[in-house]
């Protein structure tokens, strides 16, 4: 039974000061860490510190269904807010339709689901300092626990040199209801027939619902800088492009995801404070999507799975399990550099379309990390579409 909590949050008391684990941030992957947790073992007492008003803030997590095993699909069912059968891709010379699951949970269900699974959660407390077993908050309350686990997202690189050579992936999508119906009858995750600006620039289409989209602008860019104005007029334009017409805008969604084409995943780990850490903050995505979602899963279910979760343990099983999925992901490294460092950024788009020219099952293992090498092997086979020389060089420097 799970041991009663005699707090309430966002400031009307103070909460409890000690618990058995704290999640510092609350974002996707903690917030996942505290569902499973209040699944399995109930009895424990876990606290979410969150600096900003709800746990989730304002984003959509969207995934492949091989990305999981049917089992994690089945524990996270209820935070899937659409799902769909198919999507679809368009290129300039290519155009295909997938046959595979797809799926977006959103900021609302994850935060619900939380709230439902009855787990301590303090808003708009701000983390002034972090160690392996407390926080302090900028109202200086400190909170005990047996372990922290920090999830706040990407932290600012350390040194002159950062650990990890990481490039972006940003965005700018405005979910919108139209005046009528947009016809779709699943995502379209790449379309790329769009000018290429910036690096590989494609849109990226989720129909919610018979009027309903999300449309977001996104590119596979050397720099993060991002022109919201910009962006967003694009967004429009692309929708008006369409045929379809805007009633109203629900709300609006950015965000910088990490790509990652080479580093050393000790050197990052060693960089840090020794406080365990899970998310971006200890390089858990999927190097070519930048998607979070899957790790943050496989990640929910080792924590729940540990005997204890003293902060040397918690430290050491993370840590563990975050290098030997950086060393598992080297081939996916590899490719990166092909697109980042042999094509020329308007040219980019051409390695996206030869890859969807290849067999469906192996889209659907390379998508969920689980490319076999003959996939490695048919991946990298026949003539590169990008220049001889600079692909020779990539090779080569690797």
């Amino acid at each position: 039974m799970r041991r009663p909590v005699h707090a309430r949050v966002s400031g009307l008391c103070l909460p409890p000061m000690e618990f058995d684990l704290i999640l510092a941030g609350g974002g996707l992957a903690n917030g996942l860490i505290a569902l499973r947790l209040a699944a399995l073992r109930p009895e424990l007492r876990v606290a979410i510190v969150e600096a900003g008003a709800s746990v989730g803030g304002n984003h959509s997590w969207s995934s492949f269904v091989a990305d999981v095993t049917p089992e994690q699909a089945a524990w996270t069912a209820p935070l899937m807010a659409h799902r769909w059968d198919r999507y679809s891709i368009r290129f300039p010379d290519h155009v295909r339709t997938l046959d595979s699951g797809y799926r977006t949970a959103t900021s609302a269900t994850l935060a619900a689901a939380v709230a439902a699974a009855g787990v301590t959660v303090l808003t708009d407390a701000e983390i002034v300092a972090l160690e392996a077993t407390q926080v302090t908050l900028a109202d200086q309350r400190t909170l005990t626990a047996t372990a922290v686990i920090d999830g706040r997202g990407q932290g600012a690189p350390s040194g002159q040199k950062p650990p990890l050579d990481l490039r972006a992936q940003k965005f700018l999508g405005l979910e919108v209801e139209l005046t009528a119906g947009h016809g779709l009858d699943g995502p379209i995750i790449m379309d790329a027939t769009v000018p290429q600006l910036d690096g590989y620039r494609f849109v990226y289409t989720l129909p919610f619902g018979p009027r309903t989209v999300l449309v977001e602008d996104t590119y596979y860019s050397d720099g993060r800088d991002l022109a919201p104005d910009v962006l967003r007029a694009r967004v429009l334009d692309y929708i008006a492009a369409q045929g379809w017409t805007v009633a109203r805008v629900i709300r609006e969604e950015t965000g910088i995801l990490p790509i990652a084409l080479n580093g050393d995943i000790a050197a990052f780990w060693d960089a840090a404070p020794p406080v365990a850490a899970v998310g971006l903050r200890a390089a858990l995505f999927n190097p070519i999507t930048g998607y979070s979602f899957p790790d943050a899963v496989r990640v929910a279910d080792l924590i729940a799975g540990l005997p204890s979760l003293d902060a040397p343990r918690v430290y050491a099983a993370l840590r563990h399990h975050s290098e030997k999925t950086w060393a598992d992901r080297r081939f996916y490294r590899f490719l990166n550099r092909m697109l980042f460092d042999a094509a020329a950024p308007a040219e980019r788009w051409r390695v996206l379309q030869r890859f969807y020219r290849l067999d469906a099952d192996l889209v659907r293992r390379f998508y969920a990390g689980q490319s076999t090498w003959w996939d490695m092997v048919r991946t990298m086979v026949g003539r590169p579409p990008v220049p001889l020389s600079r692909a020779l060089g990539v090779v080569l420097r690797s």
